[in-house]
């Protein structure tokens, strides 16, 4: 029973302090592993080391991961391949289709980009858009910020489902298959949703052409600009391939090449070292700490820092013995896959970060992965996809990416509640049902 009740304070101290005192994520998570294991009765010794084996553990898998993928992101955006990325897509789907087309362009931005960039950067498309097949700007725009959001919450190798995956001791090869079909599933829903509702909003598009960042003689090729981010999938899923009872590639010399090269480690850094040939000219200015390396430090770090006080906290709890207490509290029960999105929806409700609401639920839940029977390799994707599902909604005035749309577009609080904030309550259910569904069969 102490147990229980330390757990219910400790996530009240944690949802309180970060959405009510705004503390940062990092200070909060680690004082709530601290005092989670004063309360809990554990000794001193204990306690110092869950500190030390959760978070070196959990940045040890995933700190590099973050990073370079963070790297990748950062020369995708500042060289404008992802805006060719996104004209691509254009191309490719027909300027008929423009909701679909954003979405789309949205939702594979946001793999290597984080979510508010990916819609900062291809806010000037949706506009244009909008203009050119006299459509409401508010279609476009939600159909750009619900396909960001999925893949965002889903696919690696954006932070949290990196985390999430690591925390869990989930295959990454197995989470970007079935993240990626669970997300594009799940897009069926929300564009629905933008087609039939969102895009009667009236909302106008006024185009401002007075600046380009960067000049367009400048930006890579599609073929380049697509490398950096198909390259280090296509790696990671053959290793995944290569580990099945079947042995598809042998058990030879090539089986080594294929699982080093497909680490995630090895791919993503592959990928970044990809990314630096987008550049019409690789200066080595941007490889300074000053320069857009220094820049992908920055947004890397507090991630990387709030995925290992996740660790902490989530290496406490195992630690205090809380999952054989839930296991027999909850022999009788049937939670499962459910479970994990719950815990995440609420955190990402309340507070508004996706990448916390992930990093925080898979700490829980890493625990308790055996007593609701989620220990296996497939479950364990499975429950990563479910936290990623919870993390998508409801994202409403207490997260930045509600306010990127909101601002950018010139849409009114109210407005911004009946079109961003649905979608992503429709996307985050479906995806879960989704997710709920494959778990029979598999």
């Amino acid at each position: 029973m102490v147990l229980i009740l330390s757990v219910l304070f400790v996530l009240a101290f944690i949802l309180i302090a970060i959405v009510k005192y705004d503390i940062h994520p990092f200070l909060v998570l680690f004082a709530a592993a601290l005092l989670y294991g004063l309360l809990s009765g554990m000794s001193f010794e204990l306690i110092i080391q869950s500190i030390s084996e959760g978070f070196g553990g959990v940045l040890g898998s995933v700190g590099l991961l973050i990073l370079l993928g963070v790297i990748l992101g950062t020369f995708l955006e500042k060289t404008g391949g992802a805006l060719v990325i996104a004209e691509k897509i254009l191309s490719w789907i027909g300027k008929k289709s423009v909701n679909l087309t954003m979405m789309l362009g949205g939702y594979v931005l946001s793999i290597p980009v984080f979510g508010d960039s990916t819609i900062i950067m291809m806010n000037p498309i949706a506009k244009s858009l909008a203009v050119k097949s006299n459509r409401s700007y508010a279609g476009t725009m939600i159909a750009l910020s619900l396909g960001a959001m999925c893949s965002h919450s889903l696919v690696p190798p954006t932070p949290g489902p990196i985390a999430t995956a690591g925390i869990l001791n989930a295959d990454l090869g197995q989470m970007i298959f079935w993240g990626v079909i669970v997300s594009l599933l799940t897009l069926i829903p929300g564009y629905i949703f933008v087609n039939k509702f969102v895009s009667r909003i009236p909302l106008e598009a006024t185009i401002e052409t007075d600046q380009e960042a960067i000049s367009r003689s400048d930006y890579p090729s599609a073929i380049k600009s697509f490398l950096p981010i198909i390259i280090p999938l296509l790696l990671i899923i053959m290793a995944s391939i290569a580990n099945y009872p079947t042995k598809p590639f042998g058990e030879g010399q090539l089986l080594g090449v294929i699982k080093f090269i497909g680490s995630p480690v090895i791919a993503l850094l592959i990928g970044a070292l990809l990314s630096f040939t987008l550049p019409k000219k690789l200066d080595k200015k941007m490889l300074s700490a000053s320069g857009w390396v220094g820049k992908a430090l920055l947004i890397a770090a507090p991630v990387i820092f709030i995925t290992g006080a996740g660790g902490v906290f989530g290496k406490m709890l195992q630690n205090s013995g809380i999952g054989t207490l839930v296991s027999e509290g909850m022999k009788d029960a049937n939670w499962g896959i459910f479970l994990p999105f719950l815990i995440a929806f609420a955190l990402k409700t309340a507070q508004g970060s996706t990448t916390v609401a992930m990093i925080t639920t898979a700490s829980i839940i890493a625990p308790l992965m055996g007593p609701l029977g989620l220990d296996s390799e497939t479950m364990k994707v499975l429950t990563a996809l479910s936290v990623g599902a919870g993390a998508i909604a409801i994202s409403h005035a207490n997260d930045s990416g509600f306010w990127v749309v909101t601002q950018l577009s010139g849409m009114t609080v109210k407005q911004g509640n009946q079109s961003h904030s649905l979608g992503t309550l429709i996307m985050g259910i479906s995806a879960i049902l989704i997710i709920y569904v494959i778990s029979l069969f598999v």
